[in-house]
């Protein structure tokens, strides 16, 4: 489990279904996501995810909750990348409307991004963002990643089709006192 001040990072468990439904059945989040997130969002994808990745060891997802009282507002995970980009996780993260523009997704990014370097061999972590979504854009920038290139008409969501922006940080553009060495 991570925490900052506000939040904790922290595996998945069954009682978090009704949160996670809840703060994920939201249109303006959705758009905002590649389309593997369903929409609408029900208790049943929400099961479904959660019992898929509550048993992976060290978690690659976890839920982002108010670290007081523990309610699920969001999530935050990586995926591995293949190949000759095995050493490559691709970040993503939300949180339910009501909990924008607080600063909290910077906080979370933050801490998963030391939690990522630190229980992994990744040297390379990138996130693919949607071009007119620039508070995530604002995000990432504040969590140390850089903006690598525009992927010009790449993506298309509710039939818009838009570019979409890559930024990577790569393990040497943190600090050494930042974090500590991988496993």
């Amino acid at each position: 489990m991570l925490e900052t001040s506000r939040l904790r990072l922290r595996p998945y468990r069954p009682a978090d279904a009704p949160d996670l439904a809840r703060e994920a059945n939201d249109l303006r989040v959705w758009r905002t996501l590649r389309d593997r997130f369903p929409h609408p969002y029900r208790e049943s994808d929400a099961e479904r995810w959660i019992a898929t990745h509550a048993q992976v060891t060290p978690p690659t997802a976890l839920a982002i909750a108010r670290r007081a009282d523990d309610r699920l507002i969001g999530g935050i995970g990586v995926e591995r990348q293949a190949d000759v980009v095995r050493f490559t996780g691709e970040v993503g993260y939300w949180l339910g409307f009501a909990h924008w523009g607080r600063g909290l997704a910077r906080e979370a990014v933050a801490e998963f991004v030391a939690y990522c370097f630190a229980r992994f061999d990744f040297e390379r972590l990138e996130a693919w963002v949607f071009e007119p979504h620039r508070a995530s854009r604002r995000v990432l920038e504040a969590s140390g990643f850089r903006l690598e290139g525009t992927a010009r008409r790449s993506v298309v969501k509710q039939g818009e089709l838009m570019d979409s922006c890559l930024y990577g940080l790569v393990r040497s553009d943190l600090r050494a006192t930042e974090l500590p060495s991988p496993p």
